[in-house]
Parts: structure tokens; sequence; C-alpha cells
């Protein structure tokens, strides 16, 4: 029975990363994960290739419409979606053998095969040829990440209903494509297949799109998405789907009352969220009971049984890669009797269309619920000077700040490169920064960058370039 410190279930940015830190810290590790690749979700059919094929697509379009040409780069472009595809997973392929090269440095041992837990300290795993093992541990940590959640009435069967994966693949450009829910995986995806041709609906519950966005940033960023071609259908429920040989029948009604109709599209992609992935691991056989949604409820990570932690999508917070590995190092260090801590106020999130869409921190709406008194300052990207030179002017940088304090409060960007721009901000969070030292802090000219210090300016209300 092979002895080890701690036995990770799953491979993904929780997991890797996990395991990756306690081999740092001297602990003896392994890894269960059933995948033939490690990287689990995030790199295997999530975060990596999806923007694989984001950024693809968005050199298509650059090239097929009028960006190319009014830089004074006249090209016919032809779509070839076997290469894209291919691309695609080479990188892939190349990320998870890095993890793999990253598990052998830091002597972290990958167990193939469906892990269980077995009691107190114990671990069975089952392999694909149905041999069973037996790990013993000290500490069992459950980074099993999260699925796409299913929805009544619409079976994903992968051909013309497909869940996020599926829709990382298609065999063709559709003619058209709905998108059932308008949230991040949604809107990326089908701004890809936007791009490449494809009509695209977006079907969603709500009245608004990216809910938990910041309402203001939101309609800016639907705007931009409706000028791309993208159509949306606010507050109307699915109520049934029903896939043919070469098309999909989707009944839809209005949430407020209505006449219901049928919406008729190549593809039907079904992005109404994750849920937990915690079914099946032996949880019970240590009197670990998930609640109705899957989510493993914890206390700084640890579970209510003792040597169980549970880190990721497999518990409360934004299931978002990112925050995992926070998670991840946080619940490592606490087992080596280190002191660990995630802020889950300072959690970015990304969407990776174009332009980009980055927060941090708390919207209007929550510091208006709680009743906070907070300043804003907004810049418009098309007042930043490198933005205007790369025909990138949609959208704007906001601060929200403390009226009294002028601590920075939250922050949200639309427009080029947010992504990346906001990770300046949630460094000055973490520092309990104010705006006005954001404000006085120079920016290299000319940077995008430099609408996020507008936006901190126009706190105190002495914006310069607008």
């Amino acid at each position: 029975m092979a002895q080890y410190d701690v036995v990770i279930f799953g491979g993904g940015p929780a997991g890797y990363n996990a395991a990756i830190r306690a081999g740092q810290l001297g602990l003896k590790v392994a890894v269960v994960e059933k995948r033939v690749t490690l990287g689990g979700t995030c790199l295997n059919v999530g975060c990596m290739p999806s923007k694989a094929l984001l950024h693809a697509s968005e050199l298509y379009a650059a090239a097929a419409g009028s960006e190319f040409a009014t830089l004074g780069i006249e090209v016919k472009p032809k779509l070839n979606l076997v290469q894209m595809m291919k691309q695609k997973a080479d990188s892939v392929t190349a990320l998870t053998k890095g993890i793999e090269f990253l598990f052998k440095k830091n002597k972290v041992d990958w167990v193939k095969g469906a892990g269980k837990i077995a009691g107190s300290g114990k671990v069975e795993v089952t392999a694909e040829d149905g041999s069973v093992s037996t790990l013993e541990t000290a500490n069992i940590v459950i980074a099993t990440g999260s699925e796409p959640s299913s929805l009544p009435g619409v079976a994903v069967d992968q051909t013309r209903i497909v869940d996020s994966t599926g829709a990382l693949s298609l065999p063709e450009v559709p003619k058209s494509l709905i998108v059932i829910g308008a949230g991040i995986i949604g809107l990326e995806l089908g701004s890809v297949w936007r791009r490449l041709g494809a009509e695209v609906t977006v079907v969603e519950f709500l009245d608004r799109i990216t809910p938990g966005m910041d309402a203001e940033t939101a309609k800016t960023f639907q705007r931009s998405l409706t000028k791309q071609g993208l159509v949306f259908k606010l507050g109307a429920k699915v109520t049934g789907a029903k896939a043919g040989k070469s098309n999909v029948s989707l009944t839809v009604e209005p949430v407020a009352g209505g006449a219901a109709e049928t919406l008729t599209a190549d593809y039907v992609l079904l992005a109404i969220g994750r849920r937990p992935y915690t079914e099946g691991l032996g949880l019970e056989s240590v009197g670990v009971v998930p609640d109705k949604r899957g989510v493993i409820e914890t206390d700084h990570f640890k579970t209510s049984a003792p040597g169980v932690w549970a880190i990721g999508d497999a518990i409360h917070g934004p299931m978002l890669a990112h925050k995992a590995e926070e998670d991840a190092v946080a619940c490592i260090e606490i087992i080596a009797g280190k002191w660990g801590h995630v802020d889950y106020n300072l959690v970015p999130s990304v969407v990776y269309t174009a332009p980009e869409v980055a927060w941090v921190g708390k919207t209007e709406e929550q510091l208006k619920e709680a009743g906070v008194d907070y300043k804003v300052g907004k810049f418009p990207f098309s007042a930043n000077s490198r933005a205007k030179i790369n025909h990138e002017t949609e959208g704007f940088a906001k601060v929200l700040a403390d009226a009294k304090t002028d601590e920075i409060l939250g922050v949200h960007i639309v427009g080029p490169q947010a992504g990346e721009m906001i990770g300046e901000y949630c460094v000055a969070m973490v520092f309990k920064a104010a705006s006005e030292d954001v404000a006085r802090t120079c920016h290299p000219h000319p940077t995008r960058s430099e609408a996020g210090r507008q936006a901190a300016m126009g706190v105190e209300g002495w914006i310069m370039q607008a």
C-alpha cells in the first residue's frame, strides 16, 4: 500500500497546483486523475482551447472584414477549419505535457484512474483496465472540478445539441447557432462561431446578459456584441429541444408570459453554467455530504471529516481556474503548517471576447445595496491614444472608490486587453490602495493602461485626456 502525505483527486488547475505546491514544500504527494492527460477541464476542453479559437477567429474576422483593409493590408482569407482545430489541439497537448514535466520536477506521482475514498485515510484507484490499487494518506484533497449544468428538455448529444466541450470541436461552421445562456462561456463560444460566419442567437432566462457583471458594463458589452451580429432573446425560457439529422428545433416562451415560439438552428449550445463534480467519490464513507448542487461545505478548505479537504469548483466561490489555483496554494500551505488565505473579493473575472471585459471587487449595484457611499471615475477608450491608433475605441474603464477614504472598491473595464489591465488593480486593491495612488502613478505612454489611470483620476474629477 503506497503511503502519502497528500492524495489529490483531480489533475485540473486546483489539483495540479496543489500537487506542485505540496512537492515544493517537501510533502509526498500523489494526484489521482482518470483523464489520459493532465490539466482538467481548463486545459483540455475549457479555458485554453477556447482562447485558441477566440484568438484565431479574431484574426480571421480582422482579415475578412474591414480592419485589415483600413490598415492597408489587402487580403482575401480562406478559412481552413481543420487547421484551426489542429493548432488548437497542438497547443493543448503542449500545455498538458508541460504539467507532466512539472510533476516530475516536483516529485509528484500521477496515479492514473478513478479515485474513491475508502474510509479515513484510504483511497482506492480503479485503473482503465479494471485493476484496483490502494493509497494510504494523511490528507485527501478533493479537487475534482465541475461539469456543464443540464437543462430539463434539452438533451446534450454532442452532435446537434452540444455543451461547451462539443462547441469547441464542431465539424463545420454552422449556418445558424443558438446559444442557451448569456454567461461568459456562451458568449465567448458564440462570438467564435459568429466571427467564423454563423448566425448566432443567444437565449437568456434573465432580462440581461452576464449576471454578476456591473450593469452599466454589461449594457455596453451587449451593445458591442449586437453590433458584431449576435442576436439576443432576453427574458426567454427554453422549454424543450428536438434534434433532427441536420438541425434542432427549440421551444422558447417569454418568462413574463405570452405565446411560445419555435426557433430552428443547425446547432444548439447549452451553456447555462456548471456544477461541481462530486458524485461517486466515496465522500459518504467519511461522512461528507455535498449540498443539492454538489457543493462541499468547508471551513478554510477543511470538510466535516478530519484529513479531508476540498478546493476549486468543488466548494463555494467563482468557478474560475485562477480562483482554484489560489485555493490550492492556501489549502496545501495550511496542511503544511503554514498560513493560507484567499480573499474572494479580489478574484478577477474576464470575458475573452473582443472587446474583452474584466472586473474585480464590487459592482455599483452591490455598493448601492450595501448602502456604501462611493465615487465613480470613468474614462472612455475612445480618448485613449493607443486604443485610437489601434482602432480599438469601444468601451471604458471605471473605478469605484469609497467616498470618504478613497479606497478602491471595484474596477470594471470593457475594452481592448481588459484582462491584462485588471491585474494592476488586483495588486492595488490587495494593498488597500486609494484611487489617488493609481492616479498619481506614472504609466507608460502610449498604452491602454493609461485608461485605467485616467479613470482613477476621474474619481476626484481631474481627468486630463477627455
